[in-house]
């Protein structure tokens, strides 16, 4: 095997993690609530801005920043469901997604408005990994098994918790639940909140390998909408396993040809893919 190949199939596999990351938040919410956030991704920049702020100008340590980011990401998850999807949880889907949608770009106006269109970075230098001729990031190996062990905690906390068990049973039937004493708005904002705090998860990951700026989100949030509804909206699993397919697409026809061909192709894959299997590789 071509050796430069190998690096680009291990650095897709490292992607892979990170994407996951960012479409498991995204699949909870959608999931239990059955409302997509278009502006998931602007969660992500606001955490990054945030890991910035405390970290690069204020002087924080990383890890204190990075711990504060992801409790306001998750703060402001709790808030944008109270404020903008409760009151709009019975209408049609396409009023949802409007919703989010100018949210995504009041968001996007917001950080143009208060930093600019600096890009900004943390400032912090992590070595490259040398494997004979291979050379690894240790900015995405650090990403992937952070991102391993924080889908691998949201499982035990959704499969062994009785929280997170009310979460499966919510998304399973909303209705009969109600009736069985469990409290759907209570349960909706607290996984409005875990979402957040994987958005602000992802946020800490990404600070490390890219800079920041008020459009940072068009980067990730099309490709993990994308990963979400190949997956199956609402499937975890399907989601992650959609994010390794993709992150391999890209890492390796990057290699032969470029980065801008390889997200042609692996949009081209989705359409072809949903048209085979219209509600996802893994859709129930």
């Amino acid at each position: 095997m071509d050796i430069y190949l190998l690096e680009a199939v291990l650095n897709g596999v490292m992607l892979g993690g990170l994407l996951a990351l960012l479409a498991l938040g995204l699949n909870l919410i959608f999931g239990v609530i059955d409302v997509v956030w278009i502006c998931y991704a602007e969660l992500v920049m606001g955490g990054m801005y945030a890991i910035y702020w405390l970290h690069a100008i204020y002087g924080w340590p990383f890890l204190l920043a990075c711990a504060v980011a992801i409790a306001l990401v998750a703060l402001f998850g709790l808030v944008l469901h109270r404020l903008i999807i409760e009151p709009i949880l019975g209408s049609a889907p396409i009023n949802q997604l409007l919703a989010t949608g100018g949210m995504l770009f009041f968001l996007q106006s917001f950080a143009t408005l208060l930093f600019g269109t600096d890009f900004r970075n943390v400032g912090i230098r992590l070595p490259i990994i040398e494997l004979g001729d291979i050379d690894l990031s240790f900015a995405r190996l650090l990403a992937f098994i952070t991102a391993i062990v924080g889908a691998g905690g949201l499982y035990l906390f959704l499969a062994r918790t009785y929280l997170g068990t009310a979460i499966r049973a919510i998304a399973q039937d909303r209705e009969i639940m109600g009736l069985m004493g469990v409290d759907p708005r209570r349960i909706y904002l607290i996984t409005s909140a875990i979402g957040g705090g994987l958005a602000g998860l992802a946020a800490c990951l990404l600070v490390l390998q890219y800079d920041v700026h008020p459009f940072i989100g068009l980067t990730f949030g099309p490709i993990t909408f994308m990963i979400c509804v190949l997956g199956g909206l609402g499937n975890m699993f399907g989601g992650v396993i959609a994010a390794f397919i993709m992150s391999q697409i890209i890492s390796i026809v990057g290699y032969y040809f470029s980065v801008e061909l390889s997200y042609v192709l692996a949009f081209v894959l989705f359409i072809v893919l949903i048209l085979i299997r219209p509600r996802g590789i893994l859709a129930r």
